[in-house]
């Protein structure tokens, strides 16, 4: 019988997970009930994402600000130049309380009109119409309320960045406006670099200029400090809110707990499934204009079967070049077996023209946190069937 149905992507339901849990059994039981529930077949080469989220949270991944501000205060001797953090009540705020906390000195640089991914901190309109250039133009923050005003609030938020960062930060910072890194050391030779896709670049064009201690958001916490949580590859980097007081970390043990599952799932079914951690999405909001990915990578932990790009060809391609002129039972059978016999990378042929080869775990990890969401869907798990099925699969 014909295939009627290609890729699939169905969310899964489980309970409230809390530290302690042993995830892999959770979500391989909540796996085999929805399955068995919904009358499904597991297929080998079918994709199960879990929410970073949830395995951060049955890690116990989790630290205090006074945490945060032990570790800075061990790291900083003197006034930190805090560079280019992107603007989020969510991501940046409780950090910041954090640093706060060690006690020193902060100069805080932020990037303008948009912070790394997107978020909008003034338009672009009012660029021109105050003559600034934001490749050249540095300035402090008397000078960005006298060119924007008192009150610059988020398209989406309502929130004004600038206001609620030097509310955190008191007396106790100042914040600067400026795309070029190398700024902040007329201030500061210590900089912590808060960027997250940019960060390697733009410490060594620190390190270039003469910065002294220049460390990034991945340094601080990579360790446990007091018992805290940690993250030995990202310290504070995909951190989120978890209380006014704490942050939930990226998960640490992901490439581990992927494996795991996968184990115990072919133990109970028999199949192997893929199995990775998907966090943000790696998409970008038309209307916004946000790049959604604020986490370092969009799959921190993923079975080796997800590894590299697609290899695909490019339907509308072909039938508008190879099988023009064809019956259409001729150019369905023409193309079935121009995929089934399709060999080697074939990704800088013409016949793939348009197949952007991105990571699959990038693809993947989109589509699970868009099926997931972010609010109270309560799927923390997503089943992907078909992604690796194509037009030839019976």
């Amino acid at each position: 019988m014909e295939r009627k149905l290609g890729t699939v992507a169905m969310g899964v339901r489980t309970g409230i997970i809390q530290a302690g849990d042993d995830l892999a059994e959770i979500v391989v039981d909540s796996l085999i009930d929805a399955v068995e529930a919904n009358k499904l077949i597991l297929n080998k080469n079918d994709v199960l994402g879990i929410t970073e989220s949830i395995l951060a949270r049955a890690e116990g991944n989790y630290a205090s600000i006074e945490q945060i501000g032990e570790d800075v205060r061990n790291k900083f001797e003197g006034p930190i130049g805090l560079l280019f953090p992107i603007f989020s009540r969510n991501r940046f705020a409780v950090i910041l309380k954090g640093i706060i906390k060690s006690g020193r000195k902060v100069y805080l640089q932020l990037s303008y009109p948009t912070d790394e991914v997107g978020n909008r901190l003034v338009d672009d309109e009012l660029l021109i119409e105050k003559n600034l250039n934001p490749y050249t133009d540095s300035f402090d923050e008397a000078k960005f309320r006298e060119y924007f005003g008192e009150n610059v609030a988020h398209r989406f938020t309502g929130v004004d960045y600038v206001k609620l960062y030097k509310e955190i930060g008191g007396d106790q910072i100042e914040i600067l406006f400026s795309n070029d890194p190398k700024y902040i050391l007329k201030y500061t030779k210590d900089v912590l670099v808060a960027n997250v896709h940019a960060r390697k670049r733009t410490k060594e064009n620190l390190k270039k200029a003469g910065a002294n201690v220049v460390l990034g958001l991945e340094d601080i916490l990579n360790k446990p400090v007091d018992g805290s949580g940690y993250n030995p590859e990202y310290g504070l980097l995909g951190s989120n809110l978890a209380t006014k007081d704490s942050l939930k970390l990226f998960p640490r043990d992901s490439q581990i707990f992927v494996e795991d599952v996968q184990k115990k799932i072919k133990e109970k079914t028999g199949v192997e499934i893929h199995v990775m951690v998907y966090g943000d999405g790696a998409f970008k909001d038309p209307a916004g204009q946000i790049w959604e990915l604020a986490d370092p990578v969009v799959s921190p932990g993923f079975t080796k079967g997800l590894e590299g790009t697609p290899n695909e060809l490019k339907l509308k391609y072909i039938a508008d070049n190879e099988l023009r002129g064809l019956s259409k039972e001729e150019a369905t059978n023409k193309m079935k077996e121009k995929i089934s016999h399709k060999e080697g990378n074939i990704t800088k042929t013409d016949s793939s023209l348009g197949t952007t080869p991105r990571q699959l775990t990038d693809l993947l990890g989109s589509l699970c946190d868009l099926i997931s969401g972010s609010g109270d869907k309560g799927t923390p798990i997503i089943l992907i069937q078909g992604y690796f099925d194509n037009f030839s699969t019976q």
